[in-house]
């Protein structure tokens, strides 16, 4: 396999074109302490489109150049990759969804069926329902559960690929050695045994607690869920 995936091309317009021109003209700080280029470098964008920024011919210009930016993408799959496809592809998921929730600027609205109990809505309503006004005492509380729940979701989502990519998250629900005799269980008609089962020997010492590597496969099948779900999601 082999990926090369590159950046967004930047959106080039007026605006984008005057802060090009004017390269050489430090950013000062607002009011707020954000570094922005002096407001004549902004009227000096405006001059540029125009009364009409959508008809001039720099704008009409500007949208043809911007048209033949195009990302760069290259992907190219050899046989081998997709011998044990889920693998791979967990091998390139898990960091991305690593990376997703450490840089995320915003969370993607989770159901409430899909998170426990203590992160679910009491009444019934998502953040888009609520007042926009962030001071408002619901507003807050329900833009603070969203994060909460997409995190819940992420989370679940890293711990099955993380056992995807790893799967030796079994060998800690067992120990011991094997130790196993056959034992002939039925005969032919002249007494040799055909078929056998075997029973435990004296040195068997193997011990396996099925029922939590149960609950860990459905969870690691739950974030897989969760994953399909909730793939339209995964934005930045």
């Amino acid at each position: 396999m082999k990926v090369n995936i590159g950046k967004y091309p930047t959106w080039l317009g007026p605006y984008q074109l005057a802060e090009l021109l004017c390269f050489w003209v430090k950013k000062i700080p607002d009011e707020h302490g954000f570094k922005h280029k002096p407001d004549w470098v902004h009227n000096f964008g405006e001059w540029l489109a125009g009364k009409d920024d959508h008809d001039t011919k720099l704008t009409k210009f500007l949208h043809w150049v911007q048209s033949k930016r195009k990302r760069k993408e290259y992907v190219r799959i050899d046989e081998y990759d997709t011998w044990n496809m889920d693998s791979t592809l967990a091998l390139i998921i898990l960091p991305m969804l690593k990376q997703l929730k450490e840089t995320k600027h915003g969370s993607a609205n989770v159901e409430n069926e899909d998170v426990p109990e203590y992160l679910r809505s009491t009444n019934n309503e998502s953040y888009e329902q609520l007042s926009f006004d962030f001071y408002h005492k619901d507003a807050i509380d329900a833009y603070d559960v969203v994060h909460k729940r997409w995190d819940w979701v992420l989370d679940q989502m890293i711990f099955a690929f993380e056992r995807i990519v790893d799967d030796s998250w079994e060998e800690k629900y067992s120990s011991g050695e094997h130790d196993h005799i056959p034992e002939p269980c039925a005969w032919d008609a002249d007494g040799k045994p055909t078929h056998f089962h075997f029973k435990e020997g004296p040195n068997h010492t193997y011990k396996c607690d099925f029922e939590g590597m149960k609950r860990e496969q459905d969870q690691i099948d739950n974030g897989l869920r969760l994953f399909g779900k909730y793939y339209r999601g995964l934005w930045d």
